[in-house]
């Protein structure tokens, strides 16, 4: 196998591209260590070491590191190791090491999420955020489930009357203005079109 490129990221990181595709990313001692060096071969032998122990490690130190200052769901862990340049089958490994520890669940993700956002968000919305972490509809409708047989009551339209008496809303003195900015603001929650009319015209919810 041939070295065809190296491509300097930083001062420190290099993109390795072997036989014209890129392989992985690789630190300056690490070049010479496992004999690196444009045009020449790399033996199977530290091209193996690489692959099965160097970037596993430090996949794995990353993921760790990246879920001490906060939680993630599976694919926005996914995403951030794509990020570093992993190869795929490493980035696998770092996921499923860290998952075997419960340091990524994303039912639990899911759940939390609910419990956090279900008096200042629609359902459509909160799910359409889980959605866009990764996370699969069938894990929203469990974790939904959940979050319901702990005791969670689902009332769209009180969540809306709660958040425009928080806005101080007042739908007698309230000018055309203010209905657009509210009538928006509630729509940038994610609740229909058909509960916001309900509500704003239900002006005794405000007495």
């Amino acid at each position: 196998m041939k070295v065809t490129q190296i491509e300097a990221l930083s001062k420190t990181r290099s993109k390795i591209y072997i036989e014209g595709e890129f392989a992985f990313v690789l630190y300056r001692g690490e070049l010479r260590l496992y004999h690196v060096r444009e045009g020449e071969e790399i033996s199977e032998q530290d091209y193996r070491a690489i692959l099965d122990e160097v970037l596993p490690k430090r996949a794995k130190l990353r993921a760790m590191n990246l879920l001490q200052k906060r939680e993630y769901t599976v694919e926005e862990l996914r995403r951030k190791l794509r990020q570093g340049c992993y190869p795929p089958e490493v980035i696998e490994e770092a996921l499923s090491y860290v998952a075997s520890y419960r340091y990524t669940d994303d039912m639990r993700y899911a759940e939390d999420y609910i419990t956090v956002h279900a008096e200042d968000r629609s359902r459509r919305r909160i799910e359409q955020d889980l959605m866009a972490k990764g996370i699969s509809k069938d894990t929203i409708e469990k974790a939904w489930q959940v979050w319901q047989d702990k005791g969670g009551v689902w009332d769209e339209q009180e969540q809306i009357w709660n958040l425009l008496r928080k806005r101080n809303y007042d739908p007698a003195g309230a000018d055309q203005k203010e209905r657009q900015k509210t009538y928006a603001f509630l729509m940038r929650k994610g609740f229909s079109t058909e509960t916001i009319h309900r509500v704003l015209r239900a002006e005794e919810y405000f007495d």
